[in-house]
């Protein structure tokens, strides 16, 4: 189990006792050692997959000690123990977390100097709160629940619409996505009787050298692999390459079994994935806020 962000502080200060300068990565190479962690453990990654958990904590217990002036970093990203981190040490702490450094004077002081009275008091609330999440985990997993909040809404939403509209919904969609140009270029709805179970057709780029064929169904219960079966024979019947069937449901591990066997090539869009397209290229959604996490250009400081 990887360490929560407080509990690798005082692990930390353990590991630059011997005074010399380590870099970063080599901080957390020897933290993972510290804790045993798994090779699992130190590839798994936040929810946007831009960065190891480890290391993100790791990072995190850096910047504490930095602000309470317990390690001190002489040059980029390497740190090095200062006198009171050495001091705090020798006093044989069984813990160091954000309770114990807001006892330290320089961590006090850099509190008092950065954030207002609310944000103190809002911080305290906070940590007494504590779930283990870095600032920067927390921020991640709220955004995940929410979005898979609104997916379940934007479902839920989809199911009652009317057919017609869920099949045009469904070209719109794969345009976004950068299948062929403008809706009337890219996207022929069907959706006739007799269409031989095609609901559209879609130019696979905007130059239009290959089309793929749509089927898109408004099921609650899992989709039945006999339909899966009518659409290759449609596909096949049309000579056709290329495939989506997309539906508001389900497919049995049979269904995946089938399209993974057979030509042409047919893709399966099951109900959580097509809300999750949906969300990621905005359709059907307005924006409600943007937040822009930033950090220090490093490069630009270097003189």
């Amino acid at each position: 189990m990887i360490p929560d962000f407080q509990t690798l502080m005082l692990p930390l200060l353990e590991v630059l006792s011997d005074k010399n300068e380590h870099h970063l990565q080599e901080l957390i190479f020897q933290i993972c050692d510290y804790f045993n962690l798994t090779n699992d453990e130190r590839k798994e990654l936040l929810p946007s997959g831009n960065q190891e958990i480890i290391n993100n904590r790791v990072s995190w217990a850096k910047t504490y000690l930095l602000k309470a002036k317990l390690i001190h970093s002489p040059k980029r990203a390497t740190f090095v123990i200062t006198e009171q981190g050495e001091k705090i040490l020798k006093s044989k702490p069984k813990r160091i977390d954000i309770p114990f450094l807001q006892k330290l004077p320089e961590f006090q002081e850099w509190r008092h100097s950065y954030l207002s009275k609310k944000d103190i008091l809002n911080h305290e609330q906070i940590v007494e709160l504590e779930t283990g999440k870095t600032p920067e985990e927390l921020l991640e997993y709220s955004f995940t629940k929410l979005k898979e909040e609104l997916a379940s809404d934007l479902l839920e939403r989809i199911k009652n619409c009317s057919t017609n509209f869920f099949e045009h919904m469904v070209v719109d969609l794969l345009i976004k996505m950068g299948y062929g140009g403008s809706k009337k270029e890219a996207g022929q709805i069907i959706g006739k009787s007799g269409d031989g179970g095609i609901d559209g057709i879609i130019k696979e780029d905007k130059l239009g050298l290959d089309t793929i064929y749509v089927q898109a169904k408004r099921w609650t219960n899992t989709v039945p692999i006999g339909q899966i079966r009518d659409f290759a024979g449609s596909l096949l019947s049309k000579k056709a390459k290329k495939g989506i069937f997309i539906s508001t449901s389900n497919y049995p591990k049979n269904a995946y079994e089938f399209v993974a066997s057979i030509e042409p090539k047919i893709v399966l869009i099951d109900g959580k994935e097509l809300a999750e397209l949906m969300i990621e290229h905005n359709v059907g959604l307005t924006i409600k806020t943007n937040y822009e996490i930033k950090k220090i250009d490093s490069d630009y400081f270097e003189e």
